[in-house]
């Protein structure tokens, strides 16, 4: 089994605000996401820049995924801002307006060129039409080892202003965007992480959105305010029964009368030897979980 990494929670942080920089070494959540794009107003983007890539550099997060959301290359700042991140060395470098491979492409040669550090992946923004469209040839590039492809990120607002869909509670006009995104990402070997929620005051329309898209299959949620990550690391964790039902089936799988069976019977519902690897992955992330959080399982 692949390594995993908690993405239950992923904070979207002004990159020109630097109390919410500070601030974010204090907070839960599993991936602080620093934003030299939308979040930072064109006179800023600099000075936003230095800031964000030397607060990375000092450190001081501690097991936080710490990804810097850059401009669109092709921007007046993007390769500023893609250079400056690449020397600060983060966990992963956020692209936005990822339409097709071919932009992966490009900057897998950048991060080539200008020697980024191995350990800095490269996660991608799913925020347009023609990205939808793409879907499955942009996730595709995970297996060129030079885009350093790992996750791609949801840009709801973006696909409704551009669809103009209506975002209601539910997102029926959302949803088949939403997991055309996620087949392409489960076909491929990496995570996804859904959308923003956009009201702060509606704490019930939140869990239900969080909900969904735990149901839907998402690693977790991008998210506006730090008020929003309890809830977010809630959902998107295994629950107690959850890992309970998990350990049951790993355990009924690993009796030596069950070695070569492809399935069972396991308290009175039939249980296939896919659902001991379901479960395995399940206990491999809450173990995870926990030992972040010092509470045993």
């Amino acid at each position: 089994m692949t390594t995993i990494r908690p993405r239950r929670s992923a904070l979207y942080m002004p990159g020109s605000n630097a109390r919410a920089i500070e601030k974010a070494k204090a907070l839960a959540a599993d991936v602080v996401i620093f934003d030299l794009e939308d979040a930072v107003a064109p006179d800023v983007k600099a000075e936003a820049r230095e800031r964000v890539c030397a607060a990375v550099q000092a450190g001081g997060y501690g097991k936080r995924e710490l990804v810097i959301r850059v401009n669109a290359v092709e921007t007046p700042w993007g390769e500023a801002d893609l250079a400056a991140a690449i020397a600060a060395a983060p966990d992963a470098i956020l692209v936005p307006k990822v339409s097709s491979a071919e932009t992966l492409a490009a900057v897998g040669l950048r991060l080539r060129r200008l020697g980024a550090a191995e350990r800095t992946r490269v996660w991608a923004m799913m925020e347009t039409p023609l990205a939808i469209l793409n879907a499955e040839s942009i996730a595709s590039a995970a297996h060129d080892v030079d885009t350093r492809l790992d996750c791609l990120v949801m840009g709801t607002n973006d696909l409704a202003k551009d669809t103009r869909a209506r975002l209601l509670p539910g997102r029926a006009a959302m949803l088949p965007w939403l997991m055309a995104a996620l087949a392409a990402a489960r076909a491929h070997g990496i995570d996804i992480l859904d959308g923003v929620y956009n009201s702060l005051s509606d704490a019930q329309g939140f869990r239900a959105e969080c909900e969904q898209g735990r149901d839907c299959g998402f690693d977790g949620k991008t998210l506006i305010h730090p008020g929003q990550i309890a809830t977010a690391n809630e959902i998107f964790a295994p629950s107690l029964e959850e890992v309970d039902s998990a350990r049951a089936i790993v355990a009924a799988f690993d009796q030596p009368e069950n070695a070569g069976k492809g399935a069972i019977s396991l308290n009175g519902r039939m249980v296939e030897r896919l659902h001991a690897d379901m479960a395995a992955r399940v206990l491999a992330l809450a173990e995870v979980i926990a030992a972040r959080s010092g509470h045993p399982l």
